[in-house]
Order: structure tokens, then sequence, then C-alpha cells
């Protein structure tokens, strides 16, 4: 995740946001920059590399501004250099921007006819020429934020600042954190209270699609429709150290809702949103071409999305999959196919089983490439090739951000390999590319609804088992859900695929046990709406998780329904219903008491077999 800092004070606020920036390094970045008003006009330094840099150039030229902008960036749409490091700026506004907008292309087309010049490859920059056009037809600047949040589509988190005026800053969120505080010596925005900490007594966190206005007397909220809403104030450790919950009341539900941030933030490190295609970040050391088959192997959440990589790998690139648990892999003794691929998957690098499985690969002839979120782990250094997810730290113990990270690299992965091996037209690529990319969104769009799943949560919570179907890739993701729901709530759960209900599973069916049927629209809905009128015909306890496409169709008597989305990600749809999964063991769990980040008898990192 990218870091945002806005501070409004009464003395030169450089140095505070090179110290704020600093406590924000934990999340990764390849440059970063502050913006100030020098004498009222907007002035910036931005640097590639570390913040030192940064450092340097303000050893050079000191900005004595009292109200600024900082921004760490890890490149997603455009390459890591100083050119493209925030802010972003034009004669009116400078912006610093976490997330992804989807619909860049468009208005950086619009904007462009109309008379603006772009310097960057970032989508980033399209904010800042939107809102200067609303202010170039009149608009003030309150105005013409309010307007251009309305045309962007992905998620986001913003803070603008306006030449000439010295006591305003504006910040916006979509699906991305951002955070107001306030102390003795100013106002401040921040994508992490980690980075307000050393400034800030009391805090509060913008909700989905709130935008602020602050100036040193007044902070106002607004909602998606311009009304102005409050947001509770809360003390704010002065020089915290931990990685803050924000205004959840577990890391968890943080976590879940940091996924349209983080997965964006992969995305964009694996496509090229410009070209509408997939741009992996390392080469391939190996000839796609050449591959005949790829082998998986991984534990507990990290296999699931194995097992859904596995229809896309041989959907995408025509590639046969054979993945195994990684606890099982390397005592099967498995012949392994000469100069063949090796994915292994964890979220920690450390993974003792995971490891065993690298090794045995590597010493049969097997190129393994990594799917990580610890860069420095001991599985990324013994891999050939290391792809890491972007999702930051995961402190709950139960996984959620760091799968569907992982969900995202394969994504990304399946096309660049269907690409290199000749088997996915370009037409092909910019659609399936054009359905991940509006996966942020759609994340942002089902969280924005959790208040419908918690009473559908009440009443799983009262059951003894619970039985989750799919079809597809939906079937890994009913594994996950159940897996989940075990971890968090102690529940017995199972994972069906929705195909083998009458081979047995069947036979537990009565009024008492919740079936939870995922059924996105897609091309196995009709087999998993007849797997769920069999449910109902033995008078079975449905819930569904689909759109309303689906509950149409079903034609059923439902004890609970989580409307998803009518068109969510087509082929990706996994991505946007692991939301609802993770949210709805989360609120069980939540209501019987159950110490959600830390589950009894589970550890995050597994390093010992």
């Amino acid at each position: 995740m990218c870091g945002i800092v806005g501070i409004l004070g009464r003395e030169p606020v450089a140095p505070a946001l090179i110290d704020a920036l600093k406590r924000l390094e934990y999340r990764g970045y390849d440059s970063a920059g502050v913006a100030t008003l020098e004498n009222g006009r907007l002035t910036r330094l931005r640097a590639s590399g570390k913040l030192r840099n940064l450092q340097d150039k303000l050893k050079e030229t000191p900005l004595s501004g009292h109200i600024g902008l900082g921004h760490t960036r890890w490149a997603t749409h455009g390459r890591p250099n100083e050119n493209n490091a925030h802010p972003h700026a034009n004669d009116r506004v400078a912006v610093v921007h976490n997330g992804i907008i989807e619909n860049f292309r468009e208005l950086r087309e619009e904007l462009t006819a109309k008379g603006h010049v772009f310097a960057t490859e970032t989508d980033s920059e399209a904010v800042a020429h939107l809102v200067a056009e609303e202010m170039r037809q009149g608009s003030k600047p309150r105005e013409a934020v309010a307007a251009a949040l309305g045309r962007l589509k992905g998620a986001f988190a913003l803070v603008f600042l306006f030449d000439g005026e010295l006591d305003l800053l504006i910040g916006a969120r979509r699906g991305s954190p951002l955070a107001v505080g306030w102390g003795d010596d100013g106002v401040y925005l921040g994508s992490d209270a980690l980075a307000l900490a050393p400034f800030a007594k009391e805090i509060a966190y913008l909700e989905e699609d709130d935008w602020v206005t602050l100036t040193r007397e007044k902070t106002t909220f607004f909602d998606a429709a311009g009304r102005i809403v409050e947001r509770a104030r809360r003390p704010l450790q002065a020089g915290s150290l931990m990685v803050d919950k924000g205004n959840y009341r577990h890391y968890m539900a943080k976590e879940i809702h940091e996924q349209p941030e983080v997965v964006g933030r992969t995305l964009a490190h694996y496509l090229d949103l410009a070209s509408g295609t997939a741009r992996l970040p390392f080469d391939l050391a190996f000839d796609a071409k050449a591959l005949s088959r790829v082998t998986i192997s991984a534990c507990g959440t990290a296999f699931y999305a194995g097992l859904v990589a596995r229809y896309w790998l041989e959907r995408f690139a025509r590639l046969s999959v054979e993945i195994d648990i990684a606890s099982e892999f390397r005592y099967r003794e498995a012949p392994l196919p000469e100069g063949g691929l090796m994915i292994v998957v964890s979220q920690s690098g450390e993974t003792a089983d995971t490891l065993a499985a690298l090794r045995y690969a590597k010493a049969h002839g097997q190129h393994v490439l990594s799917i990580v979120n610890v860069e420095t782990s001991t599985i990324a250094r013994e891999s050939d090739t290391v792809a890491q997810t972007l999702a930051g730290p995961e402190i709950g113990v139960a996984s959620t951000k760091a799968f569907t990270c992982q969900l995202a690299v394969f994504a990304c992965l399946a096309l660049a390999l269907g690409r290199a091996r000749g088997v996915l037209t370009e037409e092909r690529e910019k659609e399936l590319v054009a359905e991940l990319i509006a996966t942020p969104g759609l994340m942002a769009q089902v969280l924005k609804d959790e208040a419908r799943i918690e009473p559908v949560a009440r009443d799983v919570a009262r059951a003894s088992s619970v039985l989750y179907l799919g079809r597809g890739p939906s079937y890994p993701l009913a594994l996950e859900g159940a897996l989940k729901l075990k971890e968090l709530s102690y529940i017995h759960a199972e994972g069906y695929a929705a195909g083998e209900l009458k081979h047995g599973p069947i036979a537990l069916i009565d009024f008492a046990m919740p079936v939870i049927v995922l059924a996105p629209h897609d091309a196995s809905l009709e087999k998993t709406v007849s797997n769920l009128q069999e449910v109902a015909a033995r008078g079975g306890h449905l819930i569904l998780i689909g759109p309303e496409s689906a509950r149409v169709a079903a034609s059923a008597e439902l004890a609970g329904f989580i409307e998803m989305p009518e068109v969510a990600a087509g082929a990706f749809a996994a991505l946007v219903y692991a939301v609802p999964a993770q949210l709805l063991a989360y609120h069980v769990a939540v209501f019987m008491g159950k110490d959600v980040d830390q589950p009894r008898n589970l550890a995050k990192s597994v390093t010992v077999e």
C-alpha cells in the first residue's frame, strides 16, 4: 500500500511530512514526494528510490510552507521513476492517490481533447486534471472535487492541495483507507494512523465514499450524496509503533476492508493498465511454450488459492495443472516432468511443509516460482523467481487479504502464460484484464453492503454444522469459506463441489443445517441452481450468495440471501465472492464472542511440520 500524508500546520510542514512517511516505509515503496504552498504557489519535490533521496533534495531546496502533502509510491501504473512519483500537479491542484482509477483512459482522452497536457504514465494524474478542468469551468475547490469524485470509477484514497488556498486540504476515500487527525500544531490526513501518531491526539476515519474538507479551524465530513455527516473521533496513542486497527474492532475486519486497495495494488503491479495486457515484473526463466504441466503446492488457505488458479491456468494458458497439499506432496515421491514449473504459495514465506515441497521440486530439476507476501522470506530466497503479493502486513491469524492478493497474482500469471504460449488473442486478453481491473471496485461495493450479512451470520451462529457448495472456481471458494468458519467460530463446516451433492452429502440435509451456496452469474449458474433446488426439495436451510438473477432462477424459499453485483468480474468472480465468505465467518465469530484475531490453537505462520 502506498503511503499518504497531508498536514495543515502552523510551522513549516516538510520535516513532519518526511517523518510521517518514514513511519509508512514498512508498506514498501519505490519513490516519494512532497508538495507545499510556497508563498501561496504549489511547489513539488520528488525523488525515485528511498526517502533519503528526497531528504537530500529538501536540503538543497528547503520548503517552508505551512501546508502540504507527502506520498510514498509503489509503482502500479507507470514505471518507478521520479516523473511518475506523487504528488501529481498542474497549475491549480496537486493530488496524492492510493488505488486504481479504472476509467482513467477515458478521462485522459476527454481531458486531452480539452487541451490538458499529461506529463506522466499514471492513472493518478487524470484526477488532478479532472479537478483542474472543473475549476477552469468556474467551480471552487470543494465543488470541483465533489464533481470529480462522481466521475471516478475504482478504489482510491485521495488528498488534494490547491494553488493559492493556504487553509484548505480535501480528502476522499472509496475502498482505500484514509483518516483525519487533530493535534496541538495542526490537522492531518493519512492513509495509516501510524503516520499520524507522532502529531495527532485524536483521529477519525472516513467511511466508504466519504470526503472531507480541512481548515485549521474546522473539519467537515460529507457522505457520497454530499450531506454533512459526523464521524467519531477517538484518542490516538502518540508514538504508537503498532500497525493500527483503525476504527475496526479487529485486525481481521480492517484487513478484509483493505482488500480493494491491496488487490488493486497487486493487480497494477502485474498488469499494464494502459495497454490492457498482463505485464509480469520479472522474466520467465523458462520456455512457456515448452511447458507441459504446472505443479502447485501450498497449505491451508494458500492451497485453496492454488485450487482456484488451476481453473485459470488450464482455461487461459491451456496448461495441465497438478496441485497437492504441501504436507503430502514430497512424501508421495511424485514424478515431475523435466524442466517443469513448480509454483509454491505461502503468505509468510516460512511455511515448513511448503518449503520442504520447494526443496523437493528443486532437487528434481523444476523451475520454482514462489508467490509470497514477504520478499525476504526463506521461500523467496530459495526460489528461482518470486511473485510478491502486495498485501502489506496481515496481523489476523485467519488469512484474508493475503488470499485475495494470491488470487490476483495467479490471475495475472495465467494471462501472461496464455499470451506467451500463444493461446490468448490480444482482444481476449484485453477483455480479461478489464474484468480483473474491475474487481477492486466490486469488492468495495460488497463491503459497502456489509450490514446485510450480519442477520445471516446470526442465523448461521446457531448451527452445529454448515455445508458450503460451489461449482468451478467457486468450489475451492466453498472450501475456503468452510475453513474460515471453522477457524473463527469453531463450528464444523465442509465445502463440496455442488455436483457431488448427490454422491453423499445430500444425506446430511435437514432444516437445521445451513447450506451456503456460492452462485456467481457464470457458465455454471444453471447447474448450481439445480443443486440448490435439490436442497430446497429436501427442506434444507438454504443461504444463497449470488446476484438477484440467481435468486430468481432458484425460485426456492431461502433462509438467507447475500446479494452480489449482477456481473461480478466475470471469469474472476472468485476474487469478489471471497469477500462475503470472509465477512460471514467474521460476523458469526463476533456474534459468538470468539477471539477473531487469534483463534484457539492456530498460529499465523506454521514453521514446523
